[in-house]
């Protein structure tokens, strides 16, 4: 059964497998706050843990605001990913904003755990943010807040990249050894161009998993997108998929005129060193529109699609924020199309 909870909505989410069993990590608040809009300044990070990623156990919750009014996360902890480091230690990168800037500015944090239940903060101050040679900083009124969130950690199997340079990897070194975080970002503002067209992939990588270098973008601006959120990067059946989401709001007008007024995940393939990137070339996943979706290996290899209920459809309370996860989508994926539903 999809995972939804009576008295809290759920939205975004991200997951690991231990070997054993699926963890579900999400975002949630009480339907108490009344206005869904409010959700976004009372998150909690939930998690849940599933057999066969449609049947869930809710356990303790992940993390919670900082108490500090100057910490990197004292306003909200948002979206994230989960990896395991070499170590055995388990890392949680995440998105913070701060009660210090008025919420406006978003930066990267993490936090450890030794067995996925119970997590501790790495720092309070960020450890990646917006860097400004190549990234928009908080820009108003042009744009409503300073981008650098839903951070997406991983490394790349050994002898995929043979063009190390181009993703960041230092000379010398053995590019499966570095972990790179793809953000949500925008484009510096001198590019100027429409201001709903400058969102970008935006690139750090590490070594330890502590200390990041901020890279230039891995996309270009002026694609069609204000931003492109909750980033995911997998190989999907063969084909190298870069997954993300977009709200109508903010796509440009030709995309709006071509899609309508709905928010989607989209999908598009690239090169499997994650060079090629073009998103003019992206499409929404139609055959269910979630929102902020993951993909997940199943046990059998095959892939599956989860992501958020956003707002009521077909007649289920049209217009209403729903928040609750999807039961596991089957996909795979073509080099032309994307991802698509395995039929």
């Amino acid at each position: 059964m999809a995972l939804e909870l009576a008295d809290k909505w759920i939205w975004d989410s991200w997951y690991v497998f231990d070997g054993e069993r699926y963890h579900a990590f999400y975002l949630h608040a009480s339907r108490a706050l009344g206005d869904p809009v409010r959700r976004h300044r009372h998150p909690i990070v939930g998690h849940a843990i599933s057999d066969d990623l449609t049947n869930w156990t809710v356990v303790r919750d992940a993390l919670i605001v900082s108490d500090t009014p100057d910490a990197f996360d004292s306003w909200t902890t948002w979206t994230g990913s989960v990896v395991r480091g070499d170590d055995g230690l388990w890392w949680m990168f995440y998105t913070g904003t701060s009660r210090a800037d008025g919420g406006d500015v978003q930066t990267v944090g993490a936090a450890t755990s030794k067995d996925l239940l119970v997590w501790e903060k790495v720092s309070s101050q960020p450890l990646a943010e917006a860097d400004p040679t190549w990234y928009e900083k908080l820009n108003q009124p042009e744009w409503h807040d300073e981008a650098w969130r839903d951070p997406w950690v991983f490394r790349f199997p050994k002898g995929v990249i043979t063009g190390a340079a181009s993703v960041g990897v230092p000379a010398g070194t053995d590019a499966s050894e570095v972990w790179h975080m793809l953000v949500t970002a925008r484009a510096e503002a001198s590019v100027g161009g429409n201001v709903r067209t400058r969102g970008v992939m935006g690139h750090a990588t590490s070594t330890d998993l502590r200390n990041w270098t901020v890279q230039p973008p891995l996309s270009q601006p002026h694609q069609g997108f204000g931003q492109l959120e909750v980033f995911q990067f997998e190989i999907v059946d063969g084909v190298p998929i870069v997954l993300f989401c977009c709200g109508w709001r903010e796509l440009d007008a030709d995309r709006i005129a071509a899609f309508g007024q709905r928010d989607a995940t989209y999908s598009v393939s690239c090169n499997a060193d994650l060079t090629g990137l073009d998103f003019n070339r992206a499409r929404a996943f139609e055959d269910r529109l979630v929102y902020a979706a993951r993909l997940i290996q199943g046990r059998d290899g095959g892939w599956f699609l989860i992501g958020f209920d956003n707002f009521g459809q077909d007649g289920e309370a049209a217009g209403d924020f729903i928040g609750r996860l999807c039961d596991p989508i089957p996909v795979t994926a073509t080099a032309e199309l994307g991802l698509i539903a395995k039929g």
